[in-house]
């Protein structure tokens, strides 16, 4: 009886989630056609290379061949830009081309094969030589004689240590919510959640908190530890500035172009494959040692980002000796500052890489 009763109430809720299903697919069309590149000067790709053995989705989009490329590292841990640019490059591909690639273990490129072959290359080093054999290869394929290099959040490590390593194939790096000091970007994030939650007298958070300090400390970082600081960090407004909670990013990959409904999930389990394997290694990445970079170097902050703090960078800024520096202050962003400010991140971008480009 019990089953026929499950059975029933299954066979009532299909219409509305085959609705559902066709509401998404049909925004999912639109914004398709909306961000077709028509342009026949202009190039819409997506396909795989082999970057050091591994199969990896690269896409490119940009109104004009002509214009300077752009490589966009994405974050994570394991976290793709191609299934949320739909939410805000369309402007930027108006003045270069923008090529961004899901990195192994990650996204579309950890469908792509077994991830128990690719389990003991997943090293620091190996992503940014993948880094940079991805720059190299589209610096071919687009006839630019340099690539403009840019990462977000865990991106900026594989930039900075890409643009460290291989500087004649850029001619600048942008960082994007940069990281400079892992363990004290734990640290500052947790003691802002620590102020928020006893200024708002959230006695839950304060709890939560309290059960894993002190933070980082002499304890093993563990997932669950990081899971909890960030947590409250984010919920007021680390992630997203005046916001609590971040649902249109998460959400967004549901109205993609690039992915459907297959796709989406492994984004998550990419995460979950990905940053346990790396974190030792990540909670040990350092670069206050720094004091010359070899290119142009510009920093993109968030005031409100307590998820990779600004400060921390925006120190590092004022040592290091560059060719070009600048530090570029986004009052209204957290973290999610293409999304959260995309209109000053174009304009930004031009002010800083325009003396650049005229200057190669």
């Amino acid at each position: 009886m019990r089953n026929r009763i499950l059975w029933l109430l299954c066979l009532s809720l299909l219409p509305t989630w085959l609705s559902a299903q066709k509401t998404i697919e049909t925004g999912r069309k639109i914004i398709r056609d909306l961000g077709r590149i028509v342009n026949p000067n202009g190039i819409q790709e997506n396909y795989t290379v082999n970057i050091n053995g591994v199969d990896q989705w690269l896409y490119a989009r940009g109104q004009n061949k002509d214009n300077p490329v752009i490589l966009f590292i994405h974050g994570g841990p394991a976290s793709p830009l191609s299934p949320v640019m739909w939410t805000f490059q369309r402007p930027l591909e108006e003045y270069y081309t923008i090529v961004t690639y899901d990195q192994r273990g990650a996204g579309r490129t950890f469908l792509n094969i077994p991830p128990d072959s690719i389990a003991a290359s997943i090293r620091i080093d190996t992503f940014v030589d993948d880094a940079i054999e991805v720059a190299s290869y589209i610096r071919q394929r687009y006839h630019a004689k340099k690539i403009i290099l840019m990462g977000h959040s865990w991106g900026t490590i594989l930039g900075m240590k890409a643009a460290l390593k291989r500087p004649d194939l850029f001619a600048a790096y942008i960082g994007v919510g940069q990281v400079i000091n892992v363990m004290e970007n734990e640290r500052v994030s947790f003691d802002y959640a620590v102020e928020q939650a006893t200024r708002h007298k959230n006695d839950s958070a304060l709890a939560e908190l309290k059960s894993i300090a002190p933070y980082p400390g002499n304890e093993p970082i563990t997932r669950h530890r990081i899971i909890i600081a960030r947590n409250w960090a984010q919920y007021y407004g680390g992630l997203s500035a005046y916001r609590s909670e971040s649902m249109y990013f998460y959400n967004a990959p549901w109205l993609s172009p690039e992915y459907d409904a297959n796709d989406i999930p492994a984004i998550d389990n990419g995460n979950i494959f990905t940053l346990w394997r790396i974190l030792p290694e990540f909670l040990q990445v350092d670069f206050k040692k720094v004091h010359t970079f070899p290119i142009p170097v510009f920093m993109f902050l968030g005031r409100h980002d307590y998820t990779t703090p600004a400060e921390p960078t925006a120190a590092w800024m004022k040592q290091v000796k560059a060719p070009v520096k600048k530090a570029v202050w986004f009052e209204h962003s957290s973290h999610l500052i293409p999304m959260e400010e995309p209109g000053k991140m174009l304009i930004s971008l031009k002010e800083c890489l325009d003396p650049v480009i005229r200057g190669k």
